[in-house]
């Protein structure tokens, strides 16, 4: 039998198992057996289109038992899967498959006549796979035997590109290894204590690197079951709730779920962890649930081009406003962003960490991915941060972020931080935009609630005392909420956009 690194780990020991893997929101269950046998034949539909080893899949699917068992079917048959955003528009793909070079790319039925001309540019075939699970691939695999040997792959071939979200310039495709995906898996699996009695209610998109590569293969290494929820429902959560052991979520969902009465403490008295990342959680947030739940809420931190980093202990004390300390077999660091040297602890600088979670590199870049990486091999994560006396790790922002006033170097979080403590305010985002005098000006933008929002000229007033003059801001707007990203992330970028003639002279 021929090796396949990530299959053999995560798919091929539950071949036979009638074990639930997936429980749906209508109570039907999918067993091991019958989700494998599905990606058996999904493998096979994509072989006998002519895709090998190392060809890419592009999909851009609803969230579903047979989308999930795509990415199964790709591993089996050694295809590099690129998961794509149902948010994006035919452009956008093009860009994306185009760039990877995808051979196929895997579509609804609904946007097939937009996207048939984005597959003929880049010379990709397309099938269609709709939320309901129908769709010509699921026509195709339907004629194909529900068996098969997986292709053979070592730990060092590609088994998935993630782009990222092209901020700052061009999107770029982290190319993930078999043995990064499954090196994070082992490692998450063992400090969070997961096993095959867990059952994880999973509302998560699946196109990210926290509902797949996370969420999905923590549970297949582990043997548990997951509750797939199609979205983000309060009703669907709350109902699913009673069956679950675990949740992993964005912020987004914890503060949805304070806000409904029906969360309570009995409802989720027999969970054991509930996890949070992709966006910063609020120190607020953090001791409402506490306090409503009796759960203090697992905070972590991860990138696209690394899975997991850190995370907050299992055992012992969850810090409110800290990703805590590095996972077991990932190196950290903090250096500064110009020299490269080990700032004193304590110290602010850049995020750099080392392990066999860090991708291989950029598609197509190797001068950025040069870049990105120190001559000893520790990628330069642009997270800045710093570490405290007892070794939590705290994220300041990003370092694109960074905002420079008359030459000072100023981090929004610290300013954040202050002014999310202010009554009648529920979260900020404090950014810069370009000044006449200063280089860059401070701005923030608040959420507040209703009828207590506090004034422009409040806020500025009450940080008058708490910070330097540099920092405080110069403007303060007022918003019904902040832009997001789908994975719950603030979009300062729209808000540097939005407001970047303010200051105009």
């Amino acid at each position: 039998m021929m090796s396949n690194t990530l299959y053999d780990a995560l798919f091929l020991r539950h071949e036979t198992s009638d074990r639930p893997f997936l429980i749906l929101s209508d109570g039907r269950e999918i067993s091991y057996r019958a989700f494998l046998a599905l990606a058996a034949r999904m493998a096979h539909a994509l072989t006998e289109k002519g895709l090998r080893a190392g060809d890419r899949v592009a999909a851009q699917v609803k969230k579903s038992p047979e989308a999930l068992a795509l990415y199964a079917a790709c591993v089996k048959a050694g295809l590099v899967f690129l998961p794509l955003n149902t948010a994006y528009t035919a452009p956008e793909v093009e860009y994306f498959v185009t760039d990877a070079g995808a051979r196929l790319l895997v579509c609804d039925e609904g946007n097939r006549p937009a996207l048939e001309p984005v597959a003929e540019t880049a010379d990709a075939a397309i099938m269609t796979l709709n939320g309901d699970g129908a769709g010509s691939l699921m026509d195709k695999a339907a004629q194909m035997p529900s068996q098969g040997e997986a292709a053979a792959r070592t730990s060092g071939d590609l088994a998935a590109f993630l782009y990222t979200s092209g901020t700052t310039g061009r999107s770029k495709g982290a190319m993930l290894t078999q043995d990064n995906l499954l090196s994070n898996a082992e490692a998450l699996v063992d400090y969070w204590r997961f096993t095959d009695g867990d059952v994880l209610l999973h509302a998560l998109p699946i196109f990210h690197t926290h509902g797949l590569f996370v969420a999905t293969n923590v549970i297949l290494l582990a043997g548990g079951s997951m509750i797939l929820l199609p979205g983000v429902v309060m009703d669907d959560i709350i109902a699913a709730l009673p069956r679950a052991t675990t949740m992993m979520g964005v912020p987004t969902y914890y503060t949805r779920l304070l806000a409904e009465r029906r969360f309570t403490r009995d409802l989720v008295g027999h969970m054991r962890l509930f996890v949070s990342g992709s966006a910063p959680l609020l120190a607020e947030t953090h001791r409402e649930f506490e306090d409503r739940t009796g759960h203090r809420i697992l905070e972590r931190y991860g990138m696209t081009e690394t899975n997991m980093n850190t995370s907050n202990p299992y055992d012992g004390e969850r810090r409110a406003g800290t990703v805590g300390f590095p996972l077991p077999g990932v190196e950290l660091r903090i250096a500064d962003a110009e020299s490269g040297e080990i700032v004193p602890q304590g110290g602010i600088g850049i995020i750099e960490v080392k392990g066999r979670n860090v991708f291989k590199g950029y598609w197509k870049m190797p001068e950025k991915t040069a870049a990105e990486f120190r001559p000893d091999g520790f990628f330069i994560t642009g997270d800045v941060a710093t570490i405290d006396a007892d070794g939590y790790v705290s994220i300041v922002g990003r370092a694109k972020d960074l905002i420079i006033s008359g030459g000072y170097n100023i981090y929004p979080k610290e300013i954040e931080l202050l002014i999310d403590e202010m009554p009648g305010v529920i979260e900020s985002a404090v950014f810069g935009v370009r000044h006449p005098d200063f280089g860059e000006g401070v701005v923030a933008a608040i959420v507040a609630k209703p009828r207590a929002a506090p004034s422009e000229e409040k806020v500025i007033a009450a940080l008058a005392g708490k910070l330097a003059r540099f920092k405080q801001p110069k403007r303060v707007f007022i918003l019904d909420e902040l832009p997001r990203n789908t994975m719950g992330k603030v979009q300062k970028n729209i808000l540097r956009e939005r407001y970047r003639d303010i200051f105009a002279s």
